[in-house]
């Protein structure tokens, strides 16, 4: 007997534990807007302050459910909606163009107290593929969906489709013509330049912590302009571009994507904190600090563990980026 008897003591001695952890960090949220080559000599002080409204407000959304008891899980839905109908980033409305002139966008979503996950790719008529993402999550048995059929789900779910058109912008548009056209003098076929503010910003994520001590992380974009044959790239793929586990931490990503991909950048960073005992500032150090840069990628992440602490680390010239947590105005900072 006095092997169960011993067992039964360590339960009562870890529960108080876990509870106590899981109430240790204040609710918080953290976004960003993209990461590139973000200068202010090159920024009016009308687009800065646009973009500044804009994430305040995506923060102030996001953090109003969290200070009514909501789920880090609404909170980051909420938050890259505001985001996304927005059309200074690359996501949702103000999402590039591929090589054929259409809008193919991305978006993931993960649960960290479950670890489950959800994600849609190159969809274009989902206004909000962030909401198809948490629909596949939580409404389907799978973790991804793909074009079509991604829409058809979507649909089925009653969630908001629009015309292609929707998602149309000037400057987008723009930026695809000239690309197209430095493509037709270079005769390159694959002319998609690291130089390219247009095609190097503006991906969005989140990643929240609730009163509950529970984690959650999302991303969405409208990848590269000027992208071919379906490109997909970090965002919508867990453990490259979007964590979230209770046992580590959240993270969303933002930047080269391949480069994203071949690290797996994301659970990288998680798995760091986890089996480390890193801090969430030097697992991205390490990973975006280190080896992102060293293997030749550009971009940045935001991390949160169930503490509260929060990291921002890129290695670009600047990343869109704001956090806010209880007993604090939310802060907005642009360049490096």
């Amino acid at each position: 007997m006095r092997i169960p008897a011993l067992f039964s003591a360590a339960l009562v001695l870890l529960i108080p534990m876990q509870t106590a952890q899981a109430q240790s960090g204040k609710i918080t949220l953290v976004i960003h807007g993209g990461a590139g080559t973000i200068l202010k000599a090159n920024m009016t002080p009308e687009v800065e302050a646009a973009y500044r409204e804009t994430l305040t407000n995506a923060l102030r959304t996001g953090f109003a459910i969290l200070e009514k008891n909501g789920s880090s899980l609404d909170a980051v839905e909420a938050t890259i909606r505001v985001m996304e109908d927005s059309p200074l980033f690359n996501a949702g409305k103000g999402a590039v163009f591929t090589h054929d002139g259409r809008n193919e966008l991305d978006a993931s979503i993960m649960d960290g107290s479950t670890k489950m996950a959800g994600a849609v790719g190159s969809v274009s008529i989902i206004r909000n593929p962030i909401s198809a993402a948490r629909a596949v999550m939580e409404k389907s048995p799978h973790v991804m969906m793909v074009g079509r059929g991604a829409e058809l789900f979507a649909t089925s779910q009653g969630l908001e489709v629009v015309d292609p058109s929707y998602f149309w912008t000037e400057r987008r548009w723009k930026a695809l013509q000239d690309i197209l056209v430095r493509e037709r003098k270079e005769g390159s076929a694959w002319n998609i330049s690291k130089s390219e503010d247009e095609s190097r910003f503006g991906t969005v994520g989140a990643v929240a912590l609730d009163s509950k001590g529970n984690l959650a992380a999302a991303t969405s974009t409208g990848g590269m302009t000027n992208k071919r044959f379906g490109r997909v790239g970090d965002s919508p793929i867990i453990g490259a571009g979007t964590w979230a586990d209770n046992d580590s931490c959240a993270v969303s990503a933002t930047g080269d994507g391949e480069y994203f991909i071949r690290l797996s950048v994301a659970r990288d960073i998680a798995a760091l904190v986890e089996y480390k005992g890193m801090s969430v500032q030097k697992a991205a150090e390490e990973v975006i600090g280190r080896k992102l840069t060293e293997l030749g990628g550009e971009g940045g992440v935001i991390v949160l563990d169930s503490k509260g602490n929060v990291a921002m680390v890129f290695n670009s010239e600047g990343m869109y980026r704001g956090s806010v947590s209880a007993g604090m105005e939310p802060q907005i900072e642009i360049y490096k």
